[in-house]
């Protein structure tokens, strides 16, 4: 009774996890914050959130090449493609001040000195210059480099005045800011410098660069003291503060030791005296590929890391990937405390994960799977696949789920109810092509379905233990393999009771399966009637229905009786590429290439709720174990969860109190219940989407008491005289709804009469059969995109079905016009006939 209470609405938006880094600078201030750039914008990521609490954008909207922040953590000075620098009130994303930065081309570079007075600028044209931000006048024009300056940094020092600069030709140039000339050149490095950091005492610098070697400098003579070869390209370089144990990380001695970044993807600590690795840090193990052979290790390595920065205060280190990802380390164990993913490429798969459905899982175009902590919006990342992961599915507990890749392998994964650490538990291999969909057996974890790109599904049954104790892989050994589809298996879904499989395929069909037989799958049943492949196949959980979507735009549920059409759903404009039942089975959601997400309501074929989730292909779709909140994954790169939007109906309580009223024997109580509801009535006829609950109570009070003993209830008249302004307000919107219904179907007749006819024309009566000769021909002239494909198209690629919706020829304005008069009265009838009225007798009752 409690749950009647609430009347269902649609969703809200509740989070989403949007790309906020694209590449470039980073910097973290007061080490609550990170600014990061991304485009055109600068965006400030919150730590403890995850969430970007502030962005500033220049007017233009061109690309900012570079920023740099004030080390009072008070000012943000921006510049961008068109020249302009721009100081910025961050916090309040307000620009203070804009001048031009001189630069003939774009700045490369910018740093702020330590008393957040003086910037340097760095530019392409190999000229720096240094700005009085207080002052707001350029102090100093330095020129004498080659090339792109990429690198400036003022010495911790301030009153040595001295700035060091690196361009092109790999010498780092030391400058007298009084004088205004180069001190000196320092020479060692062969490829480009990519960082600098500078001991406590400012006598002892060191210099990371991509020529794979550190070198460790004395200021004082301007020598270099040591080279330390590293055998990786360097790109940050950050020194250990001194007087603190890092014994757990292979630190003895009180000697110089410093931490390198670079392309290895590992942190590694350095003595500076001896030139030693004292350690090496851990990352969670990369798998074994399933093809057995060992993979090279690669320069574009998406793990290695760019940048390097160290929060001394919190005692932590932060590292950005060259996937863009940013990860914090706790010292002095380098232990991972958080890690967030500046942005996600393509979202191919999301699903819900965890207890209470705390984190949600994302397959990116990536080989990497990414876990997000809700709350936080802090990640994991799973290493183990070593190709695109296109598909996800979790078991019904949550903890438990399955991926699988382009690879041509399987995965099942297992989170820690304690700690939250994901970590694989089996893998599988035999499939000979990419594998494209995969489902989980819905009882208990006991099997895993895939559909793969080679037109075969493979049960792949599950030891009852999957503990991974000892760190032990399971291997996996598919239980039944079938050849389903004469094309790619783009779903398959796996029965509530465990007993049926469905597969979807780019051969138009779903198929149905019996999972009862040992060691096979039996083939059931066929269903035919979409128009391009299959995209989607879901099971009812309560009816004996299927469900399909497809990329001729339309979602249809199947008798699993007779393998008929029972409903088909029309409303996208391209490809349904997903579609899930929720509210207990009554309603679906489907999502599609137009970036929209509906709701539709099985019992009457309506779309109850559209959403305009993305602005690309929504891929990703589901919604939680509780049905009450449901993220979509988009080819935007954007993942959404969103709420189911509920609103306090009053109507339980209202006939509460009519059966506590009738059922009264004492005419006191009558007269004082009534009059009592009758003000509420006031109170919620008040409010469009209350005045129904407020109509129906007034329909069976005016039924069931006459008027004349209504109007003798103390103060009824006037809570009766209240009610009518409003309720004749009620009146006229729906008559203004009513009459506008009327036109929007007459005019869906008139589009419904043109596509029919010329239907007709073109198809000559050959819908029924999916595999006529005439549709073979149009399958092999269309340009389908098969599930394995998706990660890999383009947002400027047509989906299939997109133009059959707008293809077809247009009946001229006058037959239109001499057709009108013929129609007008039976669509304005048949309108009339659809609209739900179910309030306009009751409005009638009271305005009567």
């Amino acid at each position: 009774a409690a749950a009647k209470t609430f009347r269902f609405l649609g969703y809200a938006v509740s989070s989403k996890i949007e790309p906020f880094y694209k590449g470039g600078k980073v910097q973290v201030s007061d080490e609550k914050h990170i600014f990061c750039t991304c485009g055109s914008r600068v965006n400030v990521l919150e730590i403890s959130t995850g969430k970007i609490v502030h962005s500033v954008e220049h007017d233009d909207q061109e690309d900012i090449t570079s920023f740099a922040l004030s080390c009072d953590d008070e000012l943000l000075v921006t510049a961008s493609r068109a020249l302009l620098l721009k100081q910025w009130d961050w916090r309040q994303a307000q620009c203070t001040r804009s001048w031009r930065a001189i630069h003939t081309v774009p700045v490369a570079s910018m740093t702020f000195d330590s008393t957040s007075t003086l910037l340097a600028t760095g530019g392409c044209d190999g000229t720096i210059k240094i700005w009085d931000v207080v002052k707001q006048y350029c102090t100093h024009n330095l020129k004498g480099s080659s090339g792109v300056v990429h690198l400036v940094q003022f010495h911790p020092d301030i009153s040595r005045l001295q700035l060091f600069s690196s361009s092109l030709d790999c010498g780092i140039r030391l400058w007298d800011l009084r004088s205004s000339q180069c001190v000196c050149v320092l020479q060692s490095h062969y490829s480009t410098v990519t960082s600098l950091c500078f001991s406590p005492d400012g006598g002892t610098m060191v210099s990371s660069g991509r020529d794979k070697i550190c070198t460790v400098w004395d200021l004082k003579t301007q020598k270099a003291k040591r080279t330390v070869p590293v055998y990786e390209a360097v790109e940050g370089v950050v020194l250990l503060p001194e007087n603190q144990d890092f014994s757990q990380i292979g630190v003895k001695s009180k000697d110089l030791h410093f931490i390198t970044a670079g392309s290895k993807g590992v942190l590694r600590v350095w003595e500076a005296s001896t030139a030693r690795c004292v350690y090496t840090q851990t990352l969670a193990s990369t798998l074994t590929p399933v093809s057995g052979e060992e993979v090279e290790e690669r320069d574009d390595d998406p793990r290695s890391l760019t940048h390097l920065l160290h929060l001394p205060t919190s005692s932590r280190l932060a590292a950005v990937t060259a996937e863009h990802n940013i990860m914090l380390y706790q010292l002095p164990g380098l232990t991972t405390q958080q890690q967030f993913v500046g942005y996600s490429d393509e979202v191919l798969d999301v699903k819900f994960l965890g207890k209470g459905d705390s984190h949600i899982v994302v397959a990116t175009n990536s080989c990497q799977l990414k876990v997000f902590e809700l709350l936080t919006n802090s990640c994991q990342i799973l290493y183990g696949h070593t190709d695109t992961v296109l598909s996800l599915d979790v078991f019904k507990k949550g903890s438990l789920f399955a991926s699988c890749a382009k690879d041509r392998s399987v995965r099942v994964w297992q989170m820690d109810s304690n700690s939250g650490q994901v970590s694989c538990v089996a893998q599988g291999c035999s499939h000979a092509n990419a594998v494209g969909s995969i489902t989980c057996s819905r009882m208990k974890a006991s099997f895993i379905v895939s559909g793969s790109q080679d037109c075969t599904v493979k049960v792949w049954d599950l030891p009852a233990d999957l503990s991974t104790a000892g760190a032990e892989i399971h291997q996996l050994t598919a239980r039944a393999t079938e050849k389903a589809h004469d094309k790619d298996v783009n779903s398959v879904a796996v029965s509530p009771n465990d007993k049926l499989l469905a597969s979807g395929s780019q051969d138009r069909t779903a198929k149905l399966w019996s999972l009862a037989g040992e060691g096979n799958v039996g083939l059931l049943g066929v269903f035919r009637g979409h128009r391009r492949g299959v995209w989607a196949v879901c099971f009812s959980p309560v009816d004996q229905v299927l469900a399909t979507s497809s990329a001729d735009g339309t979602t249809k549920l199947w008798s699993l009786q007779d393998f008929s059409c029972l409903k088909t759903f029309e409303g996208h404009d391209a490809s349904v590429l997903k579609v899930i039942f929720v509210s207990r089975g009554t309603q679906l959601l489907t999502s599609g290439s137009d970036g929209l997400v509906k709701l539709w309501t099985i019992k009457t074929n309506e779309c109850v709720k559209t959403l305009d989730a993305h602005q690309d292909k929504v891929w990703g779709l589901h919604a939680s174990r509780k049905d009450d909140k449901m993220a979509t994954g988009s080819a935007d790169s954007n993942i959404t969860v969103w709420v189911v939007k509920k609103q306090k109906s009053y109507l339980f309580l209202a006939i509460l109190a009519l059966v506590l009223l009738f059922s009264a024997t004492r005419e006191g109580c009558n007269k004082s219940t009534t009059v009592s509801l009758l003000r509420y009535c006031v109170v919620w006829n008040t409010n469009a989407r209350n005045c129904q609950d407020a109509q129906a109570v007034l329909q069976v009070l005016l039924t069931h008491l006459p008027p004349e003993e209504l109007l003798q209830y103390q103060g009824a008249r006037a809570h009766l005289e209240g009610l009518i302004p409003y309720t004749e307000r009620h009146m006229q919107r729906i008559g203004n709804l009513l009459q506008a219904s009327m036109f929007l179907n007459y005019m869906w007749q008139k589009m419904r009469v043109a596509g029919r006819d010329t239907g007709n024309d073109s198809d000559s009566g050959q819908d029924e059969d999916p595999k006529c000769p005439a549709e073979e021909e149009e399958e092999d002239n269309d340009d389908e995109v098969s599930v394995t494909k998706k990660a890999s198209t383009t947002n400027a690629r047509l989906e299939n079905g997109e133009s059959t919706k707008t293809n077809g020829n247009r009946r001229s304005e006058n037959e239109e016009s001499s057709e009108e008069e013929d129609m007008e009265e039976d669509d304005q009838t048949k309108a009339m006939r659809r609209l739900p009225v179910s309030s306009a007798p009751q409005c009638q009752t009271l305005a009567s």
